[in-house]
């Protein structure tokens, strides 16, 4: 089940969270909006803990429409660490939609612990004997 978040509750389950945050905002009078929302679903049951996804109706917070420039519904804005790290509007189709949202959690951060491992593993190869 997608969790909905207020103006309240935004800046705890989205900006506050551990892992990155889908957020979709969406309107009741908007027919694409309804489309969305069970492709957010089975996108977030496929990707298990990866990715959180929350729904926000912008029609109850003019400031935050404002503070994240919604020009249209429905907008699904990524967050990962409290900051934007991508933003879908617009698409053609499902499928279209479903593409996007595998191309924005495959752009996954890389992992400090083994990008250290990787250095070390470097440095140790160049090192004279």
């Amino acid at each position: 089940m997608m969790l909905s978040v207020s103006e309240r509750t935004f800046a705890k389950e989205v900006l506050e969270a551990a892992t990155p945050v889908m957020v979709h905002f969406w309107a009741p009078w908007c027919g694409l909006c309804k489309i969305v929302e069970p492709i957010l679903k089975r996108f977030q049951q496929e990707k298990g803990g990866q990715i959180k996804v929350v729904s926000f109706d912008a029609d109850l917070s003019l400031k935050l429409a404002f503070t994240y420039k919604l020009n249209k519904l429905p907008t699904l804005i990524l967050f990962e660490g409290g900051q934007v790290k991508d933003r879908i509007e617009g698409f053609q189709s499902r499928e279209d939609l479903q593409r996007q949202l595998q191309s924005l959690i495959e752009l996954k951060p890389i992992d400090q612990k083994q990008e250290v491992q990787k250095q070390e593993v470097a440095v140790s190869a160049i090192r004279p004997r």
